[in-house]
This record gives C-alpha cells, sequence and structure tokens, in this order.
C-alpha cells in the first residue's frame, strides 16, 4: 500500500512512504480485511495496473474511512473499535 518500490517489478516506481515505518504490518492487515469486507481480491504481485478503477477506489475510499474512524476515536479518547 505505502510501501516504496515493494513488489513493483519494474512497472514505475511509488513514491509513498510510510512516515512510522511500524505501521507498515498494521496497514497491510487492514487492506487485507477492507478487500475481504468488499469482497475484491488483492493482486498476488502487487501491481494494482490490472484492476479495475472500480474497485481500487472502492478499496482506497474504505481504507481511508477506517484510518479516519480510528484517528477520531483515538482523539476522542475512546480505545478500541
Amino acid at each position: 500500500m505505502y510501501e516504496a518500490n515493494q513488489g513493483n517489478q519494474g512497472r514505475g516506481r511509488r513514491s509513498n512512504t510510510l512516515i512510522v515505518p511500524q505501521a507498515n504490518n498494521a496497514l497491510q492487515q487492514l487492506k487485507y480485511e477492507a478487500a475481504q469486507e468488499l469482497g475484491i481480491t488483492i493482486p498476488a504481485d502487487g501491481y494494482y495496473g490490472d484492476m479495475p478503477s472500480r474497485e481500487a477506489g472502492s478499496l482506497g475510499g474504505y481504507i481511508t474511512k477506517r484510518l479516519v474512524q480510528l484517528a477520531e476515536q483515538q482523539l476522542s479518547g475512546r480505545s478500541g473499535q
């Protein structure tokens, strides 16, 4: 998702890097959970170029929504989901 050049196999360069690299595993888990909930298959090779735009957009939007919810919970002092 945000890791630089991982699984790209020469198909371009990603410029997104994590500010907190230790969050990578949690973000990957969130991505797979979101895809499962939406019924979307994550490409095994990490290349999203063959994924329909609608699916990629839905996945990205869902992940963003969940991250905002988690941040709001943290800011309000609530823990959990």
